[in-house]
């Protein structure tokens, strides 16, 4: 898994079964996130300006290097998988334009650990009408239905929850984006613990006129991308007079703000309306000790915020991603039109290399 924020590459080696009801269970047997070197993130950074040339051969080496990752991460841990669920980089994601592009080469990840590769989990959704994301929530729905709620908070955070018998998920806001873009102006790859934000005050301008834009008041199924996050967040904000800390907090009350809106509007359509809910958060963000406590504190006391393990805070999405590559296999369900808008439900997924199922 490799996110919008570009912090490196999520390795899980995850194991899954049933359970004696019949349910999912899983076990991450093993993990680690490679950084990627500054070259790397400046390339990735910039990968939506270059060249057609250019943008291929950068698919063809991210493949070899997270083919390589991978290669270590199995000889380290001396694990032997069935195949790789890999989800590439995002480069270009307009599901209005009917596009969206994931990079590093599967054939090329699939010849350097001589493992099969399941990847492109978002094409066929697009062909289908729909968003093409978010693909975790089948995974919240199976692997981890205690929840109400289940938020993860990387580059862009996303929400999803079982509303009467759908599940619905969509993109909430930008989350470390935009918090690590500002960060770095203080040379620092990400706000540890929100502290730079803490000791900031809050644009109330900025702030409203943020909540106020059309996305947050459009309808579910809805996704974004860096494209849109450049434009109406990134572009604008550069131009303010503000310090860092004035932006980051700032930021955080957005991003708090939006998620427990987004909770409290879901909550009013639940079974139950006035049952008090469970959100489990996960992602890079759940680390952000002032991000929570602003979620908290705009929850009103209808939600609480569970933070589970660091396994899971960590490596949820690559572990979700692997159980859409089981279910592949398996020619299960793995993406919901409930989510996407897509026309059906359907198993996505396209194998790279001899599959022995």
């Amino acid at each position: 898994m490799s996110g919008t924020s570009l912090d490196g590459l999520d390795i899980a080696y995850c194991h899954f079964g049933h359970t004696e009801k019949g349910g999912w269970q899983f076990e991450i047997l093993a993990a680690n996130t490679f950084p990627y070197e500054e070259k790397w993130v400046n390339r990735l950074q910039h990968i939506t300006e270059v060249s057609g040339e250019e943008l291929t051969r950068t698919h063809q080496e991210l493949g070899v290097w997270i083919g390589k990752a991978i290669k270590r991460f199995m000889k380290k841990h001396e694990v032997d998988p069935e195949f790789i669920a890999s989800h590439g980089h995002t480069v270009f994601h307009q599901p209005e334009k009917g596009i969206t592009l994931q990079i590093g080469s599967s054939y090329a990840i699939h010849a350097e650990c001589g493992k099969p590769v399941i990847s492109n989990f978002r094409d066929m959704d697009i062909a289908l009408g729909g968003q093409g994301a978010p693909l975790v929530p089948i995974g919240d729905r199976l692997l981890f239905p205690q929840h109400d709620f289940c938020l993860n908070i990387g580059g862009i955070a996303n929400i999803s929850a079982e509303v009467k018998g759908e599940r619905l998920a969509y993109d909430v806001s930008p989350a470390n984006m935009v918090l690590n873009h500002f960060a770095k102006k203080k040379g620092m790859a990400y706000d540890k613990g929100g502290s730079l934000a803490r000791s900031g005050e809050v644009n109330t301008e900025i702030l409203e006129r943020l909540n106020a834009l059309d996305y947050y008041h459009a309808p579910y199924p809805k996704s974004l991308g860096y494209e849109w996050v450049l434009e109406h967040f990134i572009n604008p904000l550069e131009k303010e007079e503000l310090s860092v800390e004035d932006m980051l907090a700032t930021l955080t009350h957005h991003v708090a703000q939006q998620i427990a809106n987004n909770v409290h509007q879901l909550q009013e359509f639940m079974d139950s309306p006035n049952h008090y809910s469970s959100m489990l958060a996960t992602g890079g963000g759940a680390f952000n000790e002032y991000l929570i406590e602003c979620i908290r504190k705009y929850s009103k006391g209808t939600f609480s915020v569970v933070l589970p393990n660091e396994l899971i805070v960590s490596f949820k999405e690559a572990l979700i991603f692997a159980f859409l590559g089981v279910l592949r296999v398996r020619n299960e369900i793995n993406c919901l039109s409930s989510v996407t808008g897509a026309s059906y439900d359907h198993s996505a997924g396209v194998v790279y290399g001899d599959l022995q199922v």
